[in-house]
């Protein structure tokens, strides 16, 4: 029983191990150009925006916004509507809703030369699709992390499509692919059909975290020192935020 337990635990963790290395491999070109837009944005000190329209998918704009080691300027677009701590099923029905999405931006108010991140690893979904295409008519320029793969492979037809059948990767600037296969699920297990342990927390939160990085070395290789976050339960970690929170209260909506 234990050697089987580590087995399982073992091809999670291969599986892990072999997808990051193929978005190291294949996405370094793609997060380098995205970085160079947030490095714009916050030369000017603007605001970035990250919004994950879906139940798991809010997990990546609450990865980089008010993180240990991020950047300040992110803002995380933390509806209620698709949060699951509302319900889980309420926060699907949330997310196949058309024109969700839409009042989202609007209630953010983001506008023309404003810079958004849409975090979908599916990238089908009303409320991300709306978000995205009011984005577009707003003239805000945007960056989608979603995977190419699983937009493709699902059917015009799936219920959780957007009306136009559209797809994020189509709509926005610049994409971030996770690469995140169809179903999310990676590990299989003998006598069961259904396989367990997602991949796309972590494909999301790697290619976010990259970007982030790639970003401030964008900004201190031009001599810039952009505002970091550092962890309140490290010693200096409050005095090290206060000298900045001021600079961004009531700029950032959920700070």
């Amino acid at each position: 029983m234990m050697d089987n337990f580590a087995s399982v635990m073992s091809q999670y963790f291969n599986k892990i191990v072999a997808h990051l290395e193929q978005l190291q491999d294949e996405e370094q070109a793609s997060i380098r150009k995205a970085a160079h837009m947030l490095a714009e944005q916050i030369k000017q000190d603007k605001i970035v925006y990250a919004y994950g329209p879906g139940g798991h998918s809010n997990l990546g704009s609450q990865e980089i916004f008010f993180r240990a080691g991020g950047l300040m300027h992110i803002s995380a677009i933390l509806d209620e509507g698709t949060l699951l701590s509302g319900g889980a099923l309420r926060s699907m029905a949330v997310e196949r809703t058309p024109g969700y999405g839409k009042i989202v931006i609007e209630d953010y108010g983001l506008k023309q030369g404003d810079l958004l991140i849409i975090i979908n690893a599916y990238g089908i979904n009303s409320a991300t699709i709306d978000a995205a295409l009011e984005a577009k008519r707003r003239g805000v320029k945007t960056i989608g992390v979603t995977s190419v793969r699983h937009a493709l492979a699902t059917p015009e037809n799936h219920p959780a499509r957007h009306p136009s059948k559209k797809n994020l990767h189509d709509l926005v600037d610049i994409v971030l692919d996770c690469k995140v296969e169809v179903g999310d699920a990676v590990v299989k297990i003998e006598g069961l059909e259904q396989p367990v342990a997602a991949m796309s927390t972590f494909a999301n939160a790697y290619l976010l975290n990259s970007l982030v990085a790639e970003t401030v070395q964008l900004l201190v290789r031009e001599g810039i020192t952009p505002p970091i976050w550092m962890s309140g339960n490290a010693q200096g970690g409050d005095e090290a935020n206060a000298r900045f929170i001021e600079r961004f209260k009531g700029r950032i909506k959920k700070l």
